[in-house]
């Protein structure tokens, strides 16, 4: 039992941090990896969750950076910036303290 929640924290931190891994689809096909790898519905449903906020975090950054156009995107671009920073740390701190939960993004569109 206790591999079990070792390895389910494993996975679903690694779901929630590739987004530090890179900017391109490497980073969006490690959750997608660890989503039909694990029988696990909490690390399946963990990885659905990144795969949400990569999407967001990625049709976020192309209007904002049309918005750049108008100037009021460079402000939102950092506020985005920030936001990619700090969410998928607090999701990583929220698998690792509570590995029986789903971490839930706020405020972000769910299309999985």
């Amino acid at each position: 039992m206790n591999d079990e929640i070792t390895k389910r924290k494993l996975l679903d931190a690694i779901c929630h941090g590739s987004i530090f891994f890179s900017a391109t689809f490497v980073s969006i096909g490690v959750p997608i990896a660890i989503f039909f790898i694990s029988n696990d519905d909490i690390v399946q449903n963990n990885a659905k969750e990144a795969l949400n906020f990569h999407l967001n975090v990625w049709v976020y950054g192309i209007i904002f950076g049309i918005l750049t156009v108008v100037v009021i995107g460079w402000p939102l671009l950092g506020i985005l910036g920030i936001v990619t920073l700090v969410m998928p740390i607090l999701a990583i701190i929220k698998v690792l303290s509570h590995p029986n939960e789903v971490y839930r993004y706020p405020f972000i569109f769910r299309v999985l």
